[in-house]
């Protein structure tokens, strides 16, 4: 769509912080935007003005229910996760939910070896799932919004992604849930966290990792850049730590922006959006992504170089080489 290639070529990409072997590369808007018409999903459940439950006392688990009993929409974002319930979810999508509405909401399960109430609400984890996971997950959930017209991903494969980074990661946890990772790693986590910092201006990020492009968020407004930050922080925060080399090359400006134009230059699909406005995937030759319009605004956009280009004796090399690295941050957590 042009409205998403003249919002990303119409940003510009800042030098990089490095922190280890992540690099992120700020997105500036030079000419200002207003406030969001929102408030975060965080914002809402801090305020009382929104809940997230099971669809009902049986649970579903592809589904769970919004309630938004406040005066604004609410911005769920895409691999936001929810933990509680029956089982820990994370969101498949980014959504605006609407004012004083109900809606269902898709999801993917990241807890498999729970289907028991721990509470009757779920709360918010202040984190985004890992972004190999995610990009994966994208994919899939455009390849059902392609064919059947759902948001699905491949619940198998999740489990069986989190299950596989568990074991590279030493973090294994009784209900095989993705949690226990990010829990095993939280100090090293929120070392990542604390090395970066949001400019004046700054509506979106490129993140590399070992020196390869990763992935590409943006918002409409950098006040939800400034908060939802964190969140992403911690995404690829979990994997620079499992993917993390002895000497990481550094990436250039110049790649950053490559990057950047082969997402604007993508094909587009359009569909209806969960709660307001448009839902815009997209996809071409190396790179995969969805988009939420509304209101005549690009409001969240996520875009991520193709998964599953490695071929399984790479993975397994590379997990071998870091594997007594990982061992020894983990004592620092």
């Amino acid at each position: 769509m042009q409205m998403i290639q003249d919002t990303i070529l119409g940003l510009r990409v800042e030098a990089m912080t490095v922190f280890q072997n992540l690099a992120v590369f700020p997105m500036l808007n030079g000419n200002g935007v207003g406030e969001p018409a929102y408030v975060t999903l965080d914002e809402a459940l801090e305020q009382g003005s929104a809940r997230v439950t099971e669809v009902s006392s049986a649970g579903n688990v592809p589904e769970l229910e919004f309630v938004n009993d406040g005066q604004k929409p609410v911005l769920l974002l895409d691999g936001e996760e929810l933990v509680g319930a029956k089982q820990n979810r994370v969101l498949n999508i980014t959504l605006l939910a609407p004012a004083a509405q109900t809606i269902i909401i898709p999801v993917s399960c990241v807890e498999a070896g729970r289907w028991s109430h721990r509470s009757a609400v779920f709360a918010s984890a202040g984190r985004v799932q890992y972004a190999s996971g995610r990009a994966e997950k994208m994919k899939h959930v455009t390849a059902s919004l392609q064919l059947e017209g759902t948001r699905s991903s491949r619940q198998s494969e999740v489990w069986a992604d989190i299950d596989r980074k568990a074991e590279r990661m030493q973090a294994k946890s009784e209900t095989a849930a993705m949690s226990e990772m990010f829990e095993r790693y939280s100090g090293t986590v929120e070392d990542y966290v604390n090395a970066f910092s949001v400019s004046a201006g700054q509506v979106g990020s490129v993140f590399a990792i070992n020196g390869e492009m990763i992935g590409l968020e943006l918002f409409d407004c950098p006040q939800t850049m400034r908060k939802l930050f964190p969140e992403l922080l911690r995404s690829f925060a979990l994997d620079a730590i499992d993917f993390q080399r002895p000497d990481p090359k550094q990436p250039s400006r110049e790649e950053a922006q490559k990057f950047v134009e082969a997402v604007a230059k993508a094909e587009c699909q359009q569909f209806p959006a969960v709660g307001i406005g448009e839902d815009v995937r997209f996809s071409s030759e190396g790179v995969v992504g969805g988009s939420l319009i509304a209101d005549g605004r690009v409001v969240h956009l996520s875009a991520f170089a193709e998964p599953g280009r490695e071929n399984d004796s790479e993975s397994t090399s590379r997990s071998s080489m870091i594997r007594s690295s990982l061992r020894h941050q983990r004592r620092r957590t």
